[in-house]
């Protein structure tokens, strides 16, 4: 019967080294012909007699090395911290198997940050810059009440404050944790525009604890929905803040459109993005296009893409049809636009759209009803109307009454499959 391999131990250090672990972790280390980890890490347990390997960027080659240990060979896997909080076991364990592994964690980094500056961590929002961007979770760091953030090489403190500052995010009282655990460890606190300007050690955690009573704060456990948020969340232009698409309609409008993770979406007549904004969240790895001729509105679209973190919404300023040149054939076409043009356009938008895709026009008049309705007969069979008639409850003293808003219509079409 073939020997059954070591067990490989993959155990978590801190800066004291082997005489910070427990007598178990020692032993083990002790025993290892092979250490891998990164050179930081195996920098704590320098002292260790065996065989160093250690971590770059190509992992794919330490889970090779692993798998060809022979039967007699015992090899540890080093890490700082807990190896499976944003550390290399789950790689690991998922590539060879869990059944190949025991791990052995220390105190996270993390941990001792948040232990530094006596602050609760079970209800933060945690994230690592080194595999998320900045961009890519800037909207859970805008909404949360507590961020800890392990920074990067090329996202560092500095750096993260300063990104923020530049999206109007300065609510936040900033903690800068240096070599935790260490001789050098330090700990700085300060406002976002004074941690800008320093320099840190590139062993750091970065916390961010919300000042009181300042904007942005979660409401209901969430700042925004996927769609359907209410018109005040949006920025507007006044006096045109009451021509914002109401989000009863959104919601309609999106479900009626069928927008998919992937869908290409132009929303034409934009305004101030709504739409645009609801359409890219559902469309997370497709792509919005929001049209608008106003220079105003179209700074909003901009201004509130940013205030939602949207990165798939590009805004195009010009007048349709003619800004259609050059755009990706649409999945869906949303149309919020008023007036004798949104008819005459109907027939260029039509062509535009991709075979199996969708068109739907908002309007509020019986005229425009009536003419866009006429339009899209001529270009598909069947056309489903919509009359969307909204009441909204409000309290009254210990009664509650329903306040009716503008009727409107929705009008959908499908292009056939070639």
């Amino acid at each position: 019967m073939a020997q059954e391999p070591n067990k490989i131990h993959i155990i978590g250090v801190g800066s004291d080294g082997v005489s910070g672990v427990t007598g178990r972790a020692r032993e083990l280390l002790q025993k290892a012909n092979l250490l891998v980890g990164s050179d930081n890490a195996l920098g704590f347990v320098r002292e260790i007699d065996a065989e160093k390997l250690a971590i770059g960027t190509e992992l794919g080659q330490v889970v090779q090395k692993l798998e060809s240990l022979s039967t007699t060979q015992r090899a540890v896997v080093v890490a700082t911290g807990d190896p499976l909080f944003y550390g290399v076991a789950r790689y690991l364990c998922d590539r060879l198997g869990k059944e190949r592994f025991e791990v052995l964690p220390h105190v996270s980094t993390m941990q001792l940050a948040f232990a530094r500056i006596k602050e609760s961590w079970e209800e933060a929002y945690l994230t690592n810059l080194a595999t998320h961007s900045l961009e890519s979770v800037l909207d859970r760091i805008r909404t949360a009440e507590t961020v800890g953030i392990f920074t990067s090489e090329k996202e560092d403190p500095s750096t993260v404050a300063r990104q923020l500052l530049v999206r109007g995010i300065d609510y936040f009282r900033v903690y800068v944790c240096e070599n935790l655990g260490g001789r050098d460890e330090r700990v700085t606190q300060g406002e976002l525009s004074e941690i800008q300007e320093m320099e840190f050690a590139s062993l750091n955690v970065m916390i961010l604890k919300r000042k009181p009573d300042r904007p942005d704060l979660r409401r209901g456990g969430h700042r925004f929905r996927r769609f359907g948020n209410a018109e005040d969340v949006f920025a507007q232009s006044r006096p045109k803040g009451g021509l914002i698409t109401q989000a009863e309609v959104r919601a309609l409008a999106l479900a009626q459109l069928d927008v998919q993770p992937t869908s290409v979406v132009w929303d034409v007549g934009a305004g101030s993005g709504s739409f645009a904004i609801e359409a890219a969240q559902l469309a997370s790895s497709g792509m919005v296009y929001g049209i608008e001729q106003d220079a105003a509105d179209y700074h909003l679209i901009v201004a509130n893409a940013e205030t939602f973190g949207i990165k798939n919404l590009k805004a195009v300023q010009g007048q349709a049809p003619a800004v259609f040149d050059g755009l990706p054939e649409p999945d869906c076409v949303f149309i919020g636009a008023t007036g004798a043009e949104v008819t005459r356009m109907l027939p260029t938008v039509y062509r535009a759209l991709r075979p199996g895709g969708h068109m739907a026009v908002h309007v509020g008049t019986l005229e425009n009803l009536s003419a866009n309705y006429a339009a899209m007969k001529e270009l598909a069979a069947s056309v489903q109307v919509l009359l969307i008639q909204l009441s909204r409850g409000t309290d009254q003293l210990e009664a509650i009454r329903f306040e009716a808003l503008n009727p409107t219509f929705l009008l959908t079409i499908d292009k056939p499959e070639r």
